[in-house]
């Protein structure tokens, strides 16, 4: 959805005053767990309309690459190191504090203090496949969970109509959280043309579906902390992540950890 309404209502929202490492042109947030739960306990009314990137390689050499969905990311209310380099590089640069904020993790722990906040959630993207398996696993893993709505959007683009319908069905539903799993690019771009437009705090968290679906396993707790559940990722999707990978890790190297940009 765009127009004049939207932009309107998105201006008037202050973007919080939060420590950032600069990763390739991307302001990185600072941050680790303990801090963006404490934050977002603190502030999850006041970041509704407005939305947060989950950075990992791929997002932040793509975002490198091309200025307007660079833009999107530095716009954002937060963009959070979901992958491990981006925290490794941050605490290289001397924000010692910094952690990885994986974005199945972070959804893990909001919906652990959901029953407890009244947190309503409406999930966004994926198949209704999906969506079923996980609004079954949810409820049964969080018990008084409050799911408010899900909606899996067709591929093809959506009419002006067919947009504003299912903006509608995400505000009557109340949800503070909305769940966006679109992958990336498509969610982030998806977030930003709908700041000031959606009710609740947009996140894009990729994958984050599929994990809490079952449809895809989280890697060992080794290999996460050895910044190396890309290649675990890798195992499962050779055919789709293959060239990603090789493309993005290794412009990521360069520019990042030997450039130092």
């Amino acid at each position: 959805m765009s127009g004049d309404a939207c932009q309107e209502i998105a201006q008037k929202l202050d973007k919080p005053q939060i420590a950032v490492c600069r990763i390739m042109k991307v302001d990185v947030a600072a941050i680790n767990m303990e801090w963006l739960i404490r934050f977002t306990r603190e502030n999850i009314k006041d970041l509704s309309g407005n939305y947060c990137c989950v950075a990992n390689v791929h997002t932040t050499v793509t975002a490198w690459e091309d200025g307007k969905y660079r833009e999107i990311q530095n716009e954002s209310a937060l963009t959070i190191p979901d992958g491990g380099p981006l925290s490794s590089i941050g605490r290289k640069r001397g924000h010692v504090n910094m952690g990885r904020t994986a974005g199945p993790d972070y959804m893990e722990e909001v919906f652990k203090m959901s029953a407890e906040e009244g947190y309503k959630h409406f999930f966004y993207g994926s198949t209704q496949e999906t969506l079923d398996k996980l609004k079954e696993k949810i409820e049964k893993k969080y018990p008084g969970i409050e799911i408010a709505g899900m909606y899996s959007p067709p591929f093809q683009p959506l009419s002006e109509e067919e947009d504003k319908r299912i903006i509608n069905r995400i505000n009557k539903s109340d949800a503070d959280f909305i769940w966006v799993g679109l992958g990336a690019p498509k969610q982030e771009r998806w977030m930003a043309c709908h700041k000031g437009c959606v009710k609740g705090f947009m996140v894009g968290v990729g994958a984050g579906f599929d994990y809490f679906a079952g449809n895809i396993k989280r890697a060992p707790m080794w290999i996460q902390k050895s910044n190396l559940e890309w290649l675990y990722r890798l195992m499962q999707e050779p055919r789709r992540l293959f060239m990603r990978y090789i493309k993005t890790n290794t412009k990521f190297i360069w520019h990042a950890y030997i450039r130092g940009e």
